[in-house]
């Protein structure tokens, strides 16, 4: 839904880059996917340098998400369309965060192991895919609307 206003080329590719943030973070669930299916881990290859800086830096990743939502979701000199993709990345990203604490519960339980491993699967799969429709929606001028999570972000963004 682009109702909003059109958006130019630059907005397209802002709007797009927010999606990184969800991709770096759910890198770690995708592990048993990965070793069942390594060429997976090609489609990964062009973010292994964000990938080392994000988990190099300590606490870049509560740095980028503060900055992310203070300085883009919160200005409202900032196109709607940047903002509404920017805040919908920092939703996802906390879905990742909450799934994090809900497999290191299920990891108390003593036989949990395949239970980890399908949620883990589960999550890296979901935010995987909604990441991808995101940036392609991004990609071509359109609001990407993910049910439940869209209309939080719209509740957010002004």
């Amino acid at each position: 839904m682009s109702w909003r206003g059109s958006t130019t080329v630059s907005d397209r590719i802002f709007a797009s880059l927010p999606y990184l943030l969800p991709l770096v973070e759910v890198f770690v669930f995708g592990r048993y996917l990965f070793s069942e299916f390594p060429p997976l881990q090609l489609l990964f290859l062009p973010l292994l340098p964000l990938l080392n800086i994000y988990y190099g830096v300590r606490y870049a990743g509560m740095i980028i998400f503060f900055a992310l939502f203070l300085l883009v979701v919160r200005n409202e000199k900032i196109s709607h369309f940047i903002r509404f993709n920017t805040m919908q990345a920092i939703l996802l990203d906390i879905i990742i965060f909450l799934f994090g604490i809900l497999t290191d519960v299920v990891g108390l339980i003593p036989a949990g192991g395949f239970a980890i491993q399908t949620l883990s699967t589960t999550i890296f799969i979901g935010i995987v895919g909604a990441a991808a429709y995101s940036v392609i929606q991004s990609a071509i001028g359109r609001y990407a609307e993910i049910p439940a999570i869209s209309d939080a972000v719209y509740m957010q963004v002004r």
